[in-house]
Protein backbone atom coordinates (compact mmCIF):
# COMPACT_ATOMS: atom_id res chain seq x y z
CA UNK A 1 0.00 0.00 0.00
CA UNK A 2 1.70 3.37 -1.58
CA UNK A 3 -0.10 6.42 -0.75
CA UNK A 4 0.52 9.90 -2.21
CA UNK A 5 2.14 12.68 -0.84
CA UNK A 6 2.61 15.79 -0.86
CA UNK A 7 5.24 18.66 0.38
CA UNK A 8 4.28 20.91 3.46
CA UNK A 9 5.16 24.48 3.79
CA UNK A 10 4.76 26.92 6.79
CA UNK A 11 5.17 30.40 6.07
CA UNK A 12 5.83 32.72 9.22
CA UNK A 13 3.45 31.07 11.39
CA UNK A 14 2.98 32.15 14.65
CA UNK A 15 0.39 31.21 17.05
CA UNK A 16 -1.24 33.63 20.40
CA UNK A 17 -3.47 32.88 22.66
CA UNK A 18 -5.81 35.17 24.90
CA UNK A 19 -2.45 37.51 24.19
CA UNK A 20 -0.22 34.67 24.89
CA UNK A 21 2.40 34.11 22.22
CA UNK A 22 2.90 30.09 22.16
CA UNK A 23 4.68 30.34 19.02
CA UNK A 24 6.83 32.46 17.39
CA UNK A 25 6.60 33.14 14.00
CA UNK A 26 8.44 30.08 12.05
CA UNK A 27 9.35 29.04 8.63
CA UNK A 28 9.59 25.28 7.95
CA UNK A 29 9.72 23.07 4.89
CA UNK A 30 8.67 19.05 5.05
CA UNK A 31 9.67 16.61 1.96
CA UNK A 32 7.10 14.85 -0.13
CA UNK A 33 7.16 11.01 1.76
CA UNK A 34 9.30 12.65 4.53
CA UNK A 35 8.87 11.85 8.56
CA UNK A 36 9.48 14.75 10.77
CA UNK A 37 9.93 14.57 14.30
CA UNK A 38 8.86 17.78 16.00
CA UNK A 39 11.10 17.09 19.69
CA UNK A 40 10.96 19.14 22.88
CA UNK A 41 9.70 19.66 26.23
CA UNK A 42 6.19 20.24 27.58
CA UNK A 43 5.21 23.65 26.34
CA UNK A 44 7.56 24.42 23.91
CA UNK A 45 5.07 24.45 20.57
CA UNK A 46 5.41 21.70 19.23
CA UNK A 47 1.90 20.27 19.10
CA UNK A 48 0.38 23.75 18.82
CA UNK A 49 2.82 23.32 15.18
CA UNK A 50 1.10 20.19 14.73
CA UNK A 51 -2.35 21.42 15.36
CA UNK A 52 -1.53 23.77 12.65
CA UNK A 53 -0.84 21.51 10.01
CA UNK A 54 -4.24 19.77 10.98
CA UNK A 55 -6.38 22.82 10.57
CA UNK A 56 -7.20 22.55 14.30
CA UNK A 57 -5.50 26.19 15.07
CA UNK A 58 -5.16 28.86 12.27
CA UNK A 59 -2.36 30.59 12.39
CA UNK A 60 -1.84 34.64 13.22
CA UNK A 61 -2.24 37.29 10.50
CA UNK A 62 0.73 36.68 8.37
CA UNK A 63 1.21 32.74 8.33
CA UNK A 64 0.82 30.83 6.06
CA UNK A 65 0.56 26.83 5.01
CA UNK A 66 0.91 25.11 1.97
CA UNK A 67 0.16 21.20 1.07
CA UNK A 68 2.04 21.24 -2.46
CA UNK A 69 1.04 24.18 -4.30
CA UNK A 70 -2.48 24.69 -2.55
CA UNK A 71 -2.53 26.95 0.37
CA UNK A 72 -4.31 25.36 3.22
CA UNK A 73 -4.43 27.86 5.34
CA UNK A 74 -7.79 28.68 5.60
CA UNK A 75 -9.42 25.38 5.20
CA UNK A 76 -10.57 23.16 8.05
CA UNK A 77 -8.95 19.82 9.26
CA UNK A 78 -11.86 18.10 6.98
CA UNK A 79 -11.11 19.56 3.54
CA UNK A 80 -7.47 19.11 4.21
CA UNK A 81 -7.07 15.37 3.91
CA UNK A 82 -5.11 15.01 6.53
CA UNK A 83 -5.57 11.55 8.86
CA UNK A 84 -4.64 11.97 12.66
CA UNK A 85 -3.37 9.42 15.77
CA UNK A 86 -4.07 10.75 19.18
CA UNK A 87 -2.72 10.31 22.21
CA UNK A 88 -5.80 9.10 23.44
CA UNK A 89 -6.55 7.10 19.98
CA UNK A 90 -10.04 8.43 20.45
CA UNK A 91 -11.84 4.76 19.44
CA UNK A 92 -15.35 4.51 18.84
CA UNK A 93 -16.27 2.38 21.59
CA UNK A 94 -19.20 1.03 20.33
CA UNK A 95 -18.17 0.01 17.41
CA UNK A 96 -15.85 -3.14 16.56
CA UNK A 97 -12.26 -3.19 15.14
CA UNK A 98 -13.37 -3.19 11.89
CA UNK A 99 -16.08 -0.78 12.43
CA UNK A 100 -13.54 2.14 13.73
CA UNK A 101 -10.63 1.55 10.53
CA UNK A 102 -13.92 1.86 8.35
CA UNK A 103 -15.77 4.56 10.15
CA UNK A 104 -13.99 7.72 7.87
CA UNK A 105 -14.94 5.89 4.72
CA UNK A 106 -18.54 5.34 5.73
CA UNK A 107 -18.40 9.25 6.33
CA UNK A 108 -17.48 9.60 2.98
CA UNK A 109 -19.59 7.49 1.67
CA UNK A 110 -16.99 5.41 -0.29
CA UNK A 111 -18.68 2.46 -2.23
CA UNK A 112 -19.05 -0.54 0.55
CA UNK A 113 -16.78 -3.03 -1.42
CA UNK A 114 -14.04 -0.52 -2.17
CA UNK A 115 -14.31 0.33 1.27
CA UNK A 116 -14.38 -2.93 2.41
CA UNK A 117 -11.48 -3.74 0.63
CA UNK A 118 -9.44 -1.36 2.31
CA UNK A 119 -10.64 -2.12 5.41
CA UNK A 120 -9.20 -5.85 5.22
CA UNK A 121 -5.94 -4.71 3.49
CA UNK A 122 -5.25 -2.44 6.67
CA UNK A 123 -6.43 -5.34 8.73
CA UNK A 124 -3.57 -7.44 7.07
CA UNK A 125 -1.29 -4.86 7.50
CA UNK A 126 -1.49 -4.13 11.13
CA UNK A 127 -1.98 -7.67 12.29
CA UNK A 128 -5.42 -7.05 13.09
CA UNK A 129 -7.32 -9.76 10.46
CA UNK A 130 -8.03 -12.21 13.47
CA UNK A 131 -9.39 -8.96 16.15
CA UNK A 132 -11.86 -7.52 13.27
CA UNK A 133 -15.25 -8.19 14.94
CA UNK A 134 -14.03 -7.39 18.01
CA UNK A 135 -15.03 -4.28 20.31
CA UNK A 136 -12.42 -1.97 21.44
CA UNK A 137 -12.54 -2.67 25.18
CA UNK A 138 -11.53 -6.32 24.53
CA UNK A 139 -7.91 -5.23 23.20
CA UNK A 140 -4.00 -4.53 24.04
CA UNK A 141 -3.32 -1.21 24.13
CA UNK A 142 -0.83 -1.81 21.33
CA UNK A 143 -3.54 -3.45 18.97
CA UNK A 144 -5.48 0.19 19.91
CA UNK A 145 -2.65 2.10 18.86
CA UNK A 146 -2.62 -0.51 15.38
CA UNK A 147 -6.30 0.18 15.27
CA UNK A 148 -5.90 4.19 15.50
CA UNK A 149 -3.32 4.20 12.97
CA UNK A 150 -5.24 2.11 10.49
CA UNK A 151 -8.25 4.28 10.77
CA UNK A 152 -6.27 7.49 10.41
CA UNK A 153 -4.76 5.28 7.11
CA UNK A 154 -8.50 4.52 5.57
CA UNK A 155 -9.03 7.37 4.11
CA UNK A 156 -5.91 7.75 2.28
CA UNK A 157 -4.82 10.78 3.34
CA UNK A 158 -2.25 13.04 1.48
CA UNK A 159 -0.88 14.06 5.15
CA UNK A 160 -0.26 11.68 8.50
CA UNK A 161 0.18 13.27 11.75
CA UNK A 162 0.93 11.64 14.97
CA UNK A 163 0.16 13.01 18.40
CA UNK A 164 2.67 11.48 20.89
CA UNK A 165 0.86 8.07 19.46
CA UNK A 166 2.97 5.14 21.83
CA UNK A 167 2.98 7.99 25.41
CA UNK A 168 0.29 5.77 27.21
CA UNK A 169 1.87 2.60 26.49
CA UNK A 170 4.53 0.50 28.78
CA UNK A 171 8.07 0.98 27.71
CA UNK A 172 8.82 -2.78 26.19
CA UNK A 173 5.88 -2.12 23.99
CA UNK A 174 6.34 0.81 22.96
CA UNK A 175 9.84 -0.25 21.91
CA UNK A 176 8.38 -2.97 19.65
CA UNK A 177 5.62 -0.64 17.90
CA UNK A 178 8.01 2.21 17.43
CA UNK A 179 10.04 -0.39 15.43
CA UNK A 180 6.89 -1.83 13.50
CA UNK A 181 6.05 2.12 13.27
CA UNK A 182 9.51 3.08 11.32
CA UNK A 183 9.04 -0.11 8.87
CA UNK A 184 5.37 0.99 8.37
CA UNK A 185 5.94 4.44 7.85
CA UNK A 186 8.67 3.79 5.05
CA UNK A 187 6.46 1.35 3.18
CA UNK A 188 4.00 3.98 2.95
CA UNK A 189 5.98 7.43 1.59
CA UNK A 190 3.35 9.16 3.39
CA UNK A 191 4.36 12.66 4.07
CA UNK A 192 4.31 12.33 8.04
CA UNK A 193 4.52 14.76 11.14
CA UNK A 194 5.06 13.44 14.46
CA UNK A 195 4.94 14.94 18.02
CA UNK A 196 6.96 13.28 20.94
CA UNK A 197 8.92 14.40 23.92
CA UNK A 198 10.74 10.95 23.27
CA UNK A 199 14.08 10.64 22.02
CA UNK A 200 14.51 7.10 21.73
CA UNK A 201 11.53 7.79 19.30
CA UNK A 202 12.86 10.97 17.40
CA UNK A 203 16.14 9.03 16.95
CA UNK A 204 14.55 6.37 15.51
CA UNK A 205 11.75 7.57 13.69
CA UNK A 206 12.45 10.89 12.34
CA UNK A 207 14.49 11.34 8.41
CA UNK A 208 14.71 14.82 9.78
CA UNK A 209 14.21 16.05 14.03
CA UNK A 210 13.08 19.63 14.70
CA UNK A 211 14.30 20.69 18.27
CA UNK A 212 11.91 23.09 20.00
CA UNK A 213 12.06 25.04 22.83
CA UNK A 214 9.91 27.85 24.28
CA UNK A 215 8.10 28.19 20.87
CA UNK A 216 11.07 28.78 19.07
CA UNK A 217 12.68 26.27 16.42
CA UNK A 218 15.98 25.38 17.85
CA UNK A 219 17.56 23.08 15.22
CA UNK A 220 16.32 21.05 12.74
CA UNK A 221 18.71 17.74 11.21
CA UNK A 222 18.85 14.64 11.02
CA UNK A 223 19.29 12.46 14.23
CA UNK A 224 22.86 12.12 13.48
CA UNK A 225 23.33 15.75 13.41
CA UNK A 226 21.27 16.48 16.39
CA UNK A 227 23.21 14.17 18.34
CA UNK A 228 26.28 14.72 17.38
CA UNK A 229 26.50 18.11 16.62
CA UNK A 230 24.39 20.35 18.19
CA UNK A 231 23.57 23.93 17.75
CA UNK A 232 23.24 25.07 20.87
CA UNK A 233 23.05 23.77 24.51
CA UNK A 234 19.15 23.68 24.77
CA UNK A 235 19.93 21.21 21.91
CA UNK A 236 22.56 19.29 23.77
CA UNK A 237 21.10 18.87 27.08
CA UNK A 238 17.76 17.39 25.58
CA UNK A 239 18.77 15.01 23.29
CA UNK A 240 20.96 12.51 25.02
CA UNK A 241 23.10 12.81 27.76
CA UNK A 242 26.44 15.36 27.70
CA UNK A 243 29.43 15.89 30.30
CA UNK A 244 31.03 19.56 30.59
CA UNK A 245 34.60 20.29 30.60
CA UNK A 246 35.74 24.02 31.99
CA UNK A 247 38.84 25.50 31.68
CA UNK A 248 41.75 27.57 30.44
CA UNK A 249 42.34 27.49 27.23
CA UNK A 250 46.20 27.29 26.70
CA UNK A 251 47.43 27.49 22.98
CA UNK A 252 45.66 24.09 21.71
CA UNK A 253 44.94 22.20 25.12
CA UNK A 254 42.37 22.89 28.09
CA UNK A 255 43.58 22.59 31.29
CA UNK A 256 41.35 21.88 34.03
CA UNK A 257 41.10 20.06 37.43
CA UNK A 258 41.98 16.84 36.59
CA UNK A 259 44.32 17.10 33.36
CA UNK A 260 44.42 18.72 30.17
CA UNK A 261 42.31 17.56 26.68
CA UNK A 262 43.69 18.75 23.45
CA UNK A 263 41.26 20.66 21.52
CA UNK A 264 40.45 19.90 17.86
CA UNK A 265 41.92 22.51 15.32
CA UNK A 266 39.23 25.57 15.36
CA UNK A 267 39.83 28.88 14.16
CA UNK A 268 41.96 30.34 17.22
CA UNK A 269 44.55 27.23 16.26
CA UNK A 270 44.75 27.98 12.43
CA UNK A 271 45.67 31.44 13.00
CA UNK A 272 49.05 31.93 15.19
CA UNK A 273 47.49 35.49 16.04
CA UNK A 274 44.42 34.40 17.10
CA UNK A 275 45.79 31.45 19.04
CA UNK A 276 47.92 34.31 21.08
CA UNK A 277 44.95 35.66 22.24
CA UNK A 278 43.04 32.63 22.54
CA UNK A 279 45.30 31.46 25.71
CA UNK A 280 44.56 31.47 29.26
CA UNK A 281 40.93 32.54 28.28
CA UNK A 282 38.43 30.22 30.16
CA UNK A 283 36.62 28.01 28.20
CA UNK A 284 34.35 24.98 28.18
CA UNK A 285 33.43 21.95 25.61
CA UNK A 286 31.30 19.06 25.87
CA UNK A 287 31.30 15.41 25.03
CA UNK A 288 29.09 12.64 24.78
CA UNK A 289 29.62 9.81 27.64
CA UNK A 290 30.42 7.03 24.85
CA UNK A 291 33.05 9.21 23.58
CA UNK A 292 35.64 8.46 27.05
CA UNK A 293 37.30 5.86 28.06
CA UNK A 294 38.96 4.55 31.08
CA UNK A 295 42.53 5.24 30.62
CA UNK A 296 46.04 4.37 32.86
CA UNK A 297 46.21 7.64 34.74
CA UNK A 298 49.50 8.05 34.10
CA UNK A 299 48.92 8.63 30.46
CA UNK A 300 45.01 9.56 30.25
CA UNK A 301 43.98 13.41 29.43
CA UNK A 302 41.99 13.53 32.75
CA UNK A 303 42.49 11.99 36.08
CA UNK A 304 39.52 11.56 38.65
CA UNK A 305 37.44 9.20 41.53
CA UNK A 306 34.56 6.87 41.06
CA UNK A 307 32.00 8.70 42.84
CA UNK A 308 29.10 6.41 41.62
CA UNK A 309 28.20 3.31 39.08
CA UNK A 310 24.85 2.65 37.43
CA UNK A 311 24.41 -1.21 36.32
CA UNK A 312 22.72 -0.51 32.98
CA UNK A 313 22.70 -4.35 31.55
CA UNK A 314 24.73 -4.07 28.29
CA UNK A 315 26.70 -1.00 29.79
CA UNK A 316 27.73 0.95 33.05
CA UNK A 317 27.35 4.34 33.70
CA UNK A 318 29.86 5.71 35.49
CA UNK A 319 29.65 8.77 38.08
CA UNK A 320 33.80 10.38 37.93
CA UNK A 321 34.68 13.45 40.25
CA UNK A 322 37.68 15.70 40.13
CA UNK A 323 37.99 15.18 36.66
CA UNK A 324 36.31 18.42 35.98
CA UNK A 325 34.67 21.02 37.90
CA UNK A 326 31.03 19.10 37.28
CA UNK A 327 31.02 15.40 37.36
CA UNK A 328 31.29 13.51 34.64
CA UNK A 329 29.33 10.27 32.67
CA UNK A 330 31.63 7.74 31.28
CA UNK A 331 29.60 4.78 29.61
CA UNK A 332 31.44 1.62 29.63
CA UNK A 333 30.98 -2.05 29.32
CA UNK A 334 28.61 -4.00 31.38
CA UNK A 335 30.56 -5.93 33.41
CA UNK A 336 33.20 -3.50 34.29
CA UNK A 337 32.82 -2.91 38.05
CA UNK A 338 34.81 -0.68 39.64
CA UNK A 339 34.29 0.82 43.70
CA UNK A 340 33.42 4.09 44.94
CA UNK A 341 36.70 6.28 45.63
CA UNK A 342 38.78 4.16 43.06
CA UNK A 343 41.72 6.33 41.12
CA UNK A 344 41.13 6.44 36.99
CA UNK A 345 41.98 8.17 34.69
CA UNK A 346 39.54 9.43 31.14
CA UNK A 347 40.98 9.95 27.72
CA UNK A 348 38.76 11.83 24.87
CA UNK A 349 38.46 10.85 21.37
CA UNK A 350 39.33 14.78 20.06
CA UNK A 351 36.72 14.84 16.89
CA UNK A 352 33.74 13.91 19.82
CA UNK A 353 34.73 17.04 21.42
CA UNK A 354 31.67 19.67 20.76
CA UNK A 355 31.86 23.64 21.35
CA UNK A 356 28.55 24.79 21.84
CA UNK A 357 26.78 28.72 22.28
Amino acid sequence: MKLASVPITLTQCAKTFRGARVLEPLDLKIDAGETLVLLGPSGCGKTTTLRLIAGLEAPDAGGHIAFGDDDVTALPIEKRQVGMVFQSYALFPNLSVRGNIGYGLKIKRVPAGTARQRVDELLGMMRLTAHADKPIDQLSGGQRQRVALARALAVQPRVLLLDEPLTALDARLRDTLRSEMNTLLRELGITTVYVTHDQAEAMELGDRIVVMSAGRIEQIGSPREIYYRPANRTVAQFVGTINRLAGERRGGMLTTTGGAVPLPPGPAEANPSNATNASNQRHEIFFRPEDAWLADPATAHLRGRIEGSAFLGERTRLTIGGAAPDPLLIDVAGRVELARGTPVGISIAQDALIALS
